[in-house]
């Protein structure tokens, strides 16, 4: 809210409005305290488990709002923007305040010559300005609440626009108000059609233009309620958006073009807010390439982080990542707008056989579940259906009955059976007037049924009675153009509701306090150093991780004794702060079963350490573990989200086939036993060529107490690796075989 009795604008400030006269592009912006009980609420290192919810009401509908740099001259890029803001305030019923050192009226309305002379308390700020940093302490003294800012220049420009963006970061932290952008656009502004009805998507997005598909959803009949284009996010970022749209009623859906996350953890926990609300968050995220990558920080000057870790943190808590934004359109429409289903069950019902077939194949593929139709529903069906067609799914019905009384009947039964909870009817071309009909007949019958009705009109056209009228006049039938896209949101759909069904926020079972365990392996920790293996297994002990029956010995006659008490046959390895591959310098010896053999293999290991000038803390005599699955678990750290916990197959298998899977913390049984399946060679654990299974309860075990080190030591531990662990067969445990650890 804005004050009355603060100067005028300055020296500098109208210097600027008159230079640079106007320059475009948006921001947007919110302000909010966490609550007591949100702000107590924090995890072993100190961070959030909630987040905080921006008000953002009066940003979205504010009652009155300043446009600062405002123009009404011909010519002046300020002045459609200017025309846009008071178009869009009044369809809000805000009162606009123009603000300009040397003008008396802008479009007829009584300008201000500084934002300490406006008559009232603004809620919004719109800076249209080249330099927005300046204005922030004017708005700030006026206790303005958002603020928008159009100016480009900043951190998508290289280094010295990201320290003049992290200029205004500080700036307006201090200020109170809540900024969107720089580098953002007029899309908040945008006229939103008031006729349509049924649950709305809510638009974030970082590039506008990218958002333009969604947006245009409104003319196929589908509702958009907000659009917030980031920008370069200084200050309010995606996560705040998410967390707002998940509490609004009206948001059926949450779409994003994600170009750059500015804090992984903020992310995770406004998409937890989201599926704890049940709400989806559809997005295309961009940086699947290096190029992609590349591009994107060009653009918003954000790190996109490590692909695969975006990727599994978007599936652990439920965001469902699409590619093209014509899947963002279509997925996000139909679960904006479809009811829960009834039943997993899909049925691809067509006019003809090919048709059928390839769909169904295509649909097998991406995972989705064809029921085969029991017999008596088979028989159902062919009371209108030729016996020589096949109905048992997918279902084909020839043509004919289409155009006839029968239509209608086979659509009934199929959705009748307890099994289906989608019908999926691909019409591959318009073939009047059976097309129209059977077009009409499925809109009717998703009028009375509460089951999903899908229909793909394949025509290139588009222009069709059928398509226009018919299928996108009815807000129960989704509509879609391709086999593809179809998929995608139906899969989606199927995967959200299943999700959000059992879902159980991690934040709620992450641990508060420092374990036992920390405390012994904090004094293990040695800043800046990579630890030796004998020091990275006493880590690993300290957590309860079982490593073999070993001894550090620095003579050959304690490496014998010491086999005596391991027990034959032994391996002997070089221990020492620098040494990470050992086995590439001959510096592991396995198999050994007698005192000369440890002898010999002592005088050989201390001497190839000497020869590569390794220095050594001791050679391990350790217990020979042979038979087992060999995984990895590791921590390492993300740009974005922290320290990450991997699991894949271990030894030089993990090199090779870079078969892993990877986690954020929290997490909990639930998403460790689901890395495991992700894995391709996850056949090994369940026992292969008369192998026995592996004990997965172990291994799990094992990940989950990985899993509490990250959460504990996450700021001093740079990276974990366990490899391998030999997983032993069913209910012997896994046995962490060598280790290496780097502290920060």
């Amino acid at each position: 809210m804005l004050g009355s009795t603060h100067g005028t604008l300055t020296t500098d400030f109208r210097a600027r409005v008159e230079a640079c006269g106007e320059t475009p592009r948006t921001a947007v912006h919110s302000t909010a305290a966490p609550s007591a009980q949100d702000a107590a609420a924090l995890d072993v290192s100190g961070r959030p488990l909630r987040s905080d919810v921006p008000d953002l009401d009066r940003f979205f509908r504010p009652e009155s709002v300043a446009v600062i740099g405002a123009s009404d001259a011909e010519g002046r890029p300020n002045t459609g923007i200017t025309r846009q803001l008071i178009a869009w305030a009044e369809r809000v019923g805000a009162r606009v305040h123009p603000v300009h050192p040397t003008r008396a009226t802008v479009f007829g309305l009584p300008c201000h010559a500084s934002v300490a002379a406006l008559p009232e308390q603004v809620d919004l700020a719109v800076l249209l300005v080249a330099d927005p940093l300046p204005v922030i302490e004017e708005l700030a003294e006026s206790k303005v609440r958002f603020a928008v800012a159009f100016a480009s220049g900043f951190a998508e420009t290289g280094d010295a626009g990201a320290a003049a963006q992290a200029r205004l970061s500080a700036a307006v932290r201090r200020s109170g108000l809540r900024l969107l952008g720089p580098n953002t656009n007029l899309n908040a502004f945008e006229a939103f059609r008031d006729d349509l009805d049924g649950p709305a998507i809510a638009l974030i997005t970082q590039s506008g233009h990218q958002g333009r598909p969604v947006y245009a959803l409104q003319e196929l009949g589908i509702r958009l309620s907000h659009w917030a284009p980031t920008g370069n996010e200084a200050d309010l970022e995606t996560a705040d958006f998410i967390s707002y749209f998940a509490e609004r009623p009206e948001v059926g859906a949450i779409a994003c073009y994600v170009e750059g996350l500015k804090d992984g953890r903020a992310f995770l926990l406004a998409a937890d807010r989201a599926a704890r609300a049940g709400v989806p968050v559809v997005a295309v995220k961009v940086g699947r390439t290096e190029t992609g990558a590349r591009t994107a920080a060009s653009h918003t000057g954000k790190l996109t982080g490590a692909d695969a870790v975006v990727d599994a943190a978007m599936r652990q808590f439920g965001v469902i990542r699409v590619d093209g934004l014509d899947e963002l359109q279509d997925t996000a429409a139909l679960l904006a707008r479809a009811r829960r289903p009834r039943a997993e069950g899909v049925v691809v019902y067509s006019i003809s056989g090919g048709t059928g077939a390839h769909f169904s194949d295509l649909a097998t593929e991406a995972g989705l579940t064809l029921p085969t139709l029991s017999q008596a529903k088979q028989a159902e069906l062919h009371q209108w259906i030729p016996e020589y067609l096949n109905v048992a799914n997918p279902v084909d019905n020839g043509g004919h009955p289409v155009g006839d009384w029968r239509g209608p009947k086979i659509i009934e039964a199929i959705l009748a059976d307890p099994s289906v909870g989608v019908l999926i009817c691909p019409i591959t071309g318009p073939f009047p007037p059976m097309s129209d009909k059977l077009a009409r007949d499925l809109v009717d019958a998703a009028e009375r049924t509460d089951k999903l009705v899908c229909v793909i009109w394949g025509s290139p056209v588009g222009t069709e009675e059928a398509y226009r009228t018919t299928l996108l006049g009815s807000s129960r039938v989704a509509t879609f153009r391709t086999f593809g896209n179809c998929i995608t949101a139906v899969r989606a759909y199927l995967g959200h509701h299943r999700f959000t069904a059992s879902y159980r926020s991690p934040f709620d079972d992450a641990p508060r306090t420092p374990s036992p365990s920390y405390r012994k392996a904090q004094a293990l920790m040695r800043p800046g150093r990579q630890l030796s293996e004998h020091a990275a297994k006493q880590l690993l002990r300290a957590y309860g991780i079982r490593v073999p029956r070993e001894q550090l010995v620095t003579s050959a006659a304690a490496a014998v004794r010491a086999a005596g008490l391991v027990g034959y046959p032994v391996v002997m390895k070089a221990s020492g702060p620098q040494l990470g591959h050992k086995t590439e310098l001959g510096l592991v010896k396995i198999g050994l079963t007698s005192a000369s053999q440890i002898r010999d293999a002592y005088r050989e290991l201390t001497d190839i350490a000497r020869y590569e000038n390794v220095p050594l803390d001791g050679i391990l005599v350790c217990q020979m573990v042979e038979r087992g699955v060999e995984m990895v678990v590791g921590v390492t750290r993300d740009d974005l989200f922290g320290p990450t916990v991997t699991v894949g197959l271990g030894g030089v298998l993990v090199e090779v086939l870079r078969d892993a899977a990877v986690r954020v913390p929290p997490f909990g049984e639930d998403q460790a036993r689901a890395m495991l399946t992700e894995l391709r060679g996850h056949a090994l654990l369940e026992g292969v060529r008369g192998a026995p299974p592996a004990d997965v309860d172990a291994l799990v075990e094992v990940v989950l107490r990985v899993q509490r080190m990250a959460l504990e030591l996450g700021d001093t531990l740079s990276e974990l690796d366990v490899n391998p662990l030999m997983v032993l067969p069913r209910g012997q445990g896994a046995v962490a075989l060598d280790a290496l650890a780097v502290c920060r």
